[in-house]
Order: structure tokens, then C-alpha cells, then sequence
């Protein structure tokens, strides 16, 4: 497939190599090489390939002709301040594009850019590649959600100021396209014209999600804005509905029975979705006998049905404050393929014998048949393992024995791990309880415990196994891997920990993973520990989905990928397909052939989808803690200055709000950055600021809509 697309893209360069080569547009070349109708999208896709490898351009007209290596396409990312980025594949860093070089370019845009000569520079340091955009050649967003204002001087027209801060204009809406919408309402525009630097973005309303302060409207707007697909189709639901079969004796044979074997689902309390299973024995040599037992959704899930279809379109369930938007219905995925106790379940289960040092010496994938004996909370196997509670322990005593060995076996896996080099970032995670009108009530902490480290510990390793047997299968396959970071980056980090007195050690412009875990360590319990661990993390590359095996960083592994939860994410579905084909002895040459094609527009967009919804999460956390910190302006609060900017001081609190004190509120005197020392400076008292000091800051004002706090310095 990769050959054949290079042979096209070389086709199309020779093309326009001859000498009475014309400029022409995309649908003259398709005519003049007689592109077939069925053809045309993957004759686009050539085209749009080599305009993202800049081997190819297009004159202001849209005409084709040969690149200069000046030209690049990527996606355009505004900034609420006028200027912005263009994101380009397969580039380390983002293009900068000034203020007067958008070209008219609106946020997501597809763009051809331009490089300008030299680099941006600020206060003597090198910054981004500078770039202009030439052309838009395709827009990103086709729907804006923002808050309707009708027009102060007309009835016969009006606005909507969009919820996006990098969109930094309101949107016209004619009268008569308004749909009845109200000073308050949270609509959803659908675009209508894009505007221009004279003209603002024309539109016509085509949702109203009701008015500004309802109940859970805020979230939907969210919802909305990242276009998340709520609702299934009628289709969709009934395929689930017609599948969602219980199990039979028929859909056990072939199937390895394991239905009389001792396991358990540990989850949090609130999960529906129990799509994983831990079984242990420990043999007379002291070997390990570990079994995750994965739901068998792709036995529901059947490829290309409606079902498929739309799981591969929303790539992951995603988890908001109020709700989940998830990834397959729910008659599904809180039905048929949860693991419920006392109920026979199919599964795909990854048996591993791991010896005394934690190495899995044998281990079998198989279907199976299985039947968990008891639902176990994270809180019930701490108050065992951890707290010794005579109660709990009393309730669930059958099964005491295996926790204790699990116990065991996960402190060896970890320790296996943290001696090859795996890096464990132990932020603090929140739980934000809302009421139920929605309003955030309070802001807990989130600790992760014995029992949550423990099934962490497992999935890591039958992740790990999974991947290593079919690397060496040569089978088509999906890996979760994560890059070596960008030398550039480490180069940056270990100047700023410097600082701090710390340091990292590179070999030949690499890293290994053992620098950055030994760093998290030496750090642990200290004033900066939060900033110097997020700084860190922010110094790595995204884990993402490919067809390539190329090792996971992070985990200091060769071998990952995700096997573990195909309810809630689409490529451990897909795997679970694969492991099935070669189970069954179904992985002819055609069906390989199949998911090589496949694949890697699998991973691509899985990986998109991920991003999607961790963006999501992000914001709607964001606006919660804002409507939090709105009722406690005038309070004051301990916190931990967490950044340090030329505009002022950001402070974290111990709930893990984040508030910026702005430069001009600081007292008493004139301060300045001084960004060498990472420190704000009062210029004649010389008072100082620097980060991971603890301040006592008073809630000043808080914005719900742009999801920001300011705090000022609180007198002592």
C-alpha cells in the first residue's frame, strides 16, 4: 500500500518535472491522468501528501506546481491575542505566524505556509521558525458554540461570542437565522462565511442547548464545542440490543473453561463498565500464576457493522465531570461485556507464570469462559492489604490468601520495573463532587493506594506480554508507544532544574529513562516536586497509537500496547480482533494483507480521538474548579507558586487550582522576571519570588467562562 502511494506521489512529481507542464488545479491533473470516479479520494490524498512534504505548492489561485522546500502544510492554531501556530507532521517544533501573516486563517484550518527568513527571537534566545500562510486550503471547524447576544441597536440582527478563547471574535447571526434564540441562550453555530480582517464570521444557529445558567448546559456546550457524539443512532442502539445475547453453552465451545478459577474485579466503587479480571495462584516452586481476563467485546462487536463503525469514529469512552460519553452503548458495555459476579462471561485472557524476580517465564492467550467470584472496590482491598480491617477482612476471607500473594507479586513487578528504568509521575489526581444542579460542592483528592497500584501493576505486564508475543509473530499489530524526548527539550529541563540544584545526564544527545525516574526521585517531598514533575512530563513526547513497535519511554520497555479495556478504547478492541484471527488460525495472507491497510488509520485516529477527550476532561475539570473558587472570592488560601511568567506568578492550591497573580497587583514596589533565575524581582526592595515557594494568596476574581482565577498575595 506504502509503494503504491510513493509510485503516485512520483507519478505526480514527474508529471510536473516536463517541460510543458502547466500550473494546473487538482481536478484539471485528475483529468488530464484520467482519475477514475471510485479513484478521486485516493488521488486527493497523494496530493495532500505531497503538499504536507512541501514537495509540491499552490500558486494564490489553488494551481499545483513543483515545491521549493520553502513551502509546508499543517494545521493552523490561533491565539486569542491575534497571532498564531501552525502544527506541521513530522516537525519537532510548531511554525509561529505573526499577527499580519494569518492570511485569514481560522483556528483548525488546513495551511500552506511559507517559511520566513531568520527565527523569531526574544530577549536574545532562539524561538520558533517564523512562517506566513498562504493559502487555507481546507477548514477545520464548521461549527462554532458560544452564548447568543442580540443586537443592542437592532432587532434584525445579532451575535454569538464563541466559548473557544482562541476564536477572538463574535460570529454575525442574521435574523433570520437566529431559530428564536435569546439574550443567554448556549447555541451552536453552524458557519456560514469565514470572514476576513474587514468582515466578521457569518452564521446560522442551528442548536439551542438552553440558556446560560440551566443545569448541565455548561458542560454540554463543552460537549458540543469538541463536537463529542452523545447520542447513538437508532441503528446502533438496536444492533446492540439484537447481539447483547447471554451466554450460552454453544458460545463456550472451543473455549477454555475457566469458570471454577478464583478471580476477582477490583474497581472503584461508581464503575459499570468492569471490563478486566485478576485470577493468582502460587505454585510449590514459588512461580506466579497470573491471569488477566479481558471482556470479549469483539464477540458483540463484530468489524465493519454499525456497532464497529461508530466505536472506531469516537475511538475512546470519555470521562467527564457530570457524566461519560461512551464508547459503545450501554446495554454493552455495563451489560453483556461487564464482568458482573456469579455471571458466566466470555473473555480473552492473558495466563502469565512470572518466577520470584518478576520475569514472565511462560504464559498462553486464550478464549475463555469465565465466572468472577466477587466485586472488589479499591477501598475494600485497601482496608485488607493495607489497613488490616478485622471487618472487611472477616466479609471477604475466602479471599484474603490471594490478595496477600498479589500484594506480593505486584511489589516485585514494580521493583522489576523501576530497575529498568520506568518512570512513575505520582500527581495529585482530584475528584470533583458536584450537586445535582451541578454546582461543585467540593474538591478531593484522589490517592492512588495499594489496590489501584496493584491492578495497575498487572495490566502493565499482560500489556507487555501481549505486545512481545505478537512483535515476534510479525503479525500486523496496534502498539501504544511513546518517543525518546526532543535532545532540545532535555537540553532546556536540565538548565532550569539546575536551578534547584539538580542535574540529568545525556549520552550522545539521548536520554535513558533511568535519568528522568532518578530525577522524580530526588525531587519527591520537596517544595518543587509538583512544578519540576510537570515541567518534566511537559519535556516528553505524547504516547500515541502506531503499526510500529518502537518502544514506550515512559515505561522503559521495548514492548506495549493496549490490551486491556476494549469497552472503553477502540484499539484494544481491534487487537482483541487480531489475537482472535491468529487464535483461530484465520491470519491467512489476505486477512494480514487487510489489516496492514487498515492499520494505520486506525492508530492515527485513535490517537486523535485521545487527544480529543483528554482535552474535553481538561476543560470541563477546569470549569468546575473556576465555579468552585467563584463562591469563595474574598477567601484566602495556602498555596505553592507553581509558575512564573513576564506577566505574573502563578499559585497552586492544595485542591490543584491553579490561579495567576497578575504583575500589576504585587505590592509596594516595581517587579520584573528575571527569567535566568526563573524568579520575579522587586527592583528596589529586592524581594523575591521563585518557584515552589509557599504563599498565602486571597481569591480575587474568577472568570467561569474563560475558566480563570486570580489571586492577589495576601497580607501575612
Amino acid at each position: 500500500m506504502e509503494n503504491l502511494l510513493e509510485q503516485r506521489k512520483n507519478m505526480i512529481e514527474s508529471l510536473m518535472g516536463e517541460k510543458q507542464y502547466v500550473p494546473m488545479k487538482e481536478k484539471e491533473m485528475a483529468i488530464l491522468l484520467q482519475v477514475k470516479k471510485e479513484d478521486k479520494d485516493a488521488f486527493h490524498q497523494v496530493i495532500d501528501e505531497l503538499l504536507g512534504e512541501g514537495r509540491i505548492m499552490l500558486t494564490p489561485k489553488g494551481k499545483i506546481m513543483k515545491g521549493d522546500g520553502s513551502v509546508l502544510v499543517g494545521t493552523f492554531i490561533a491565539n486569542s491575542k491575534g497571532f498564531g501556530f501552525v502544527e506541521v507532521e513530522g516537525r519537532q517544533e510548531d511554525l509561529f505566524i505573526p499577527a499580519d501573516c494569518t492570511g485569514g486563517a481560522f483556528h483548525k484550518d488546513r495551511v500552506q505556509v511559507v517559511l520566513r527568513p531568520g527565527t523569531r527571537m526574544a530577549n536574545g534566545t532562539r524561538m520558533r521558525q517564523e512562517a506566513e500562510v498562504t493559502k487555507v486550503l481546507s477548514h477545520g471547524i464548521t461549527q462554532v458554540v458560544g452564548t447568543f447576544e442580540p443586537s443592542k441597536t437592532s432587532k434584525t440582527f445579532g451575535f454569538v461570542v464563541p466559548d473557544d478563547p482562541k476564536l477572538p471574535f463574535d460570529v454575525f447571526i442574521d435574523g433570520k437565522n437566529t431559530a428564536g434564540a435569546v439574550a443567554g441562550h448556549k447555541v451552536v453555530v453552524q458557519l456560514l462565511d469565514y470572514g476576513s480582517a474587514k468582515k466578521k464570521p457569518e452564521g446560522r444557529i442551528v442548536e439551542i442547548l438552553g440558556h446560560i445558567n440551566d443545569p448541565g448546559v455548561d458542560i454540554l456546550s463543552i460537549v458540543r464545542g469538541f463536537e463529542l457524539p452523545m447520542e447513538f443512532e437508532e441503528k446502533v442502539l438496536n444492533q446492540a440490543v439484537r447481539v447483547a445475547k447471554e451466554v450460552s453453552e454453544a458460545d463456550c465451545a472451543g473455549r477454555l473453561d475457566l469458570r471454577e478459577v478464583q478471580m476477582v474485579t477490583i474497581d472503584g466503587e461508581d464503575a459499570k463498565d468492569l471490563d478486566d479480571a485478576v485470577s493468582l495462584t502460587v505454585d510449590e516452586e514459588g512461580n506466579y500464576h497470573l491471569g488477566v481476563h479481558i471482556a470479549d467485546v469483539t464477540n458483540y462487536v463484530q468489524e465493519n457493522s454499525a456497532l464497529d463503525r461508530e466505536a472506531l469514529k469516537r475511538g475512546t469512552s470519555v470521562y467527564l465531570v457530570d457524566r461519560v460519553i461512551p464508547m459503545l452503548p450501554h446495554v454493552l458495555s455495563n451489560g453483556i461485556c461487564s464482568l458482573n459476579a456469579g455471571e458466566d462471561r466470555l473473555a480473552l485472557s492473558c495466563l502469565m507464570t512470572v518466577d520470584e524476580k518478576g520475569e514472565v517465564v511462560d504464559h498462553q492467550i486464550a478464549e475463555t469462559v469465565i465466572r468472577v467470584d466477587r466485586r472488589m472496590s479499591y477501598t475494600n482491598v485497601k482496608k485488607i492489604l493495607e489497613d488490616g480491617d478485622p471487618k472487611t477482612i472477616a466479609e471477604y476471607e475466602p479471599l484474603v490468601p490471594m490478595f496477600r500473594e498479589m500484594e506480593k507479586l505486584a511489589a516485585i513487578l514494580r521493583k522489576r520495573r523501576h530497575k529498568r528504568g520506568s518512570i512513575d509521575f505520582d500527581f495529585p489526581e482530584t475528584k470533583i463532587l458536584l450537586d445535582q444542579e451541578g454546582h461543585p460542592t467540593d474538591i478531593m483528592p484522589y490517592e492512588r493506594n495499594v489496590a489501584t497500584k496493584l491492578i495497575e501493576d498487572f495490566m502493565l505486564l499482560a500489556n507487555e506480554t501481549v505486545a512481545q508475543h505478537f512483535f515476534w509473530m510479525e503479525t500486523p499489530f496496534v502498539y501504544r508507544t511513546h518517543g525518546t524526548p526532543d535532545p532540545e527539550k532535555i537540553k532546556k529541563l536540565s538548565l532550569f532544574i539546575r536551578n534547584f540544584g539538580y542535574g540529568l545526564k545525556t549520552s550522545q544527545e539521548e536520554i535513558h529513562p533511568k535519568e528522568i525516574q532518578k530525577l522524580i526521585e530526588k525531587i519527591e517531598g520537596t517544595d518543587e516536586e509538583a512544578l519540576i514533575s510537570r515541567l518534566t512530563l511537559r519535556s516528553m513526547k505524547q504516547a500515541k497509537y502506531t503499526v510500529e513497535c518502537s518502544g514506550h519511554f515512559g515505561l522503559a520497555c521495548q514492548y506495549y500496547c493496549h490490551f486491556t479495556s476494549p469497552i472503553r478504547r477502540y484499539p484494544d478492541l481491534q487487537i482483541h480482533r487480531i489475537i482472535k484471527d491468529e487464535l483461530r488460525g484465520r491470519m491467512s495472507e489476505e486477512r494480514a494483507s487487510h489489516y496492514s491497510q487498515i492499520l494505520p488509520e486506525v492508530a492515527k485516529q485513535c490517537s486523535t480521538k485521545e487527544r480529543r477527550a483528554d482535552e474535553a476532561e481538561r476543560e470541563t475539570d477546569k470549569l468546575k474548579k473556576a465555579q468552585y473558587m467563584q463562591e469563595r472570592i474574598g477567601e484566602t488560601f495556602d498555596g505553592v507558586i507553581s509558575g512564573i511568567t513576564g506577566w505574573g506568578i502563578y499559585v497552586e492550591l492544595p485542591n490543584t487550582v491553579e490561579g495567576l497573580i497578575h504583575i500589576a497587583t504585587l505590592p509596594d514596589d516595581y517587579y520584573y522576571y528575571d527569567e535566568n533565575a526563573y524568579e520575579m524581582v522587586g527592583e528596589d526592595s529586592g524581594r523575591r519570588y521563585k518557584l515552589g515557594q509557599r504563599v498565602k494568596v486571597l481569591v480575587r476574581e474568577v472568570d467561569a467562562m474563560t475558566r480563570t482565577v486570580n489571586f492577589a498575595l495576601a497580607e501575612e
